[in-house]
């Protein structure tokens, strides 16, 4: 069983924190190895919505990854649970469940944009990107 992890230390002037939630510790170690935006820092992993409410209540990030399918929590539950402690947080919902009544139903709950597994290192980026411009967090 994984477990969260957050990682040390405050980010770096201007830098928003980023936190990685998915039961696939290959889909996290990619997200986190190949991520190419130099303004999000990774702050927390967590292999499950549970783990991901632990580690926020800790360290609110700014910008969350969310898979769906996941033991004791789901995404959508935990998209809700993190919502309620921080309305302006960003999440990007990362699933194989690629049907629209699902993307719907994680942006009804509070999530601000779906990517659909598998996804390449370049739209992982794109994503973000487009979830940071549609906050207004844009370069």
């Amino acid at each position: 069983m994984a477990l969260a992890s957050v990682k040390g230390g405050a980010p770096a002037n201007g830098r928003l924190k980023l936190m990685i939630c998915d039961d696939s510790n290959i889909i996290r170690r990619k997200i986190e190895r190949e991520l190419q935006i130099d303004r999000l820092q990774v702050i927390a992993t967590a292999a499950n919505g549970r783990q991901a409410v632990e580690a926020f209540r800790k360290e609110p990030a700014d910008v969350v990854t969310m898979d769906l399918t996941m033991p004791e929590m789901d995404g959508i539950e935990c998209v809700e649970n993190l919502v309620q402690m921080k309305p302006d947080v960003l999440i990007l919902v990362i699933s194989a469940l690629a049907d629209k009544a699902t993307a719907i139903e994680a942006l009804k709950k509070g999530a601000n944009g779906f990517l659909c597994k598998p996804f390449t290192d370049r739209q992982l980026t794109e994503a973000l990107q487009e979830l940071l411009r549609g906050a207004g967090n844009d370069d």
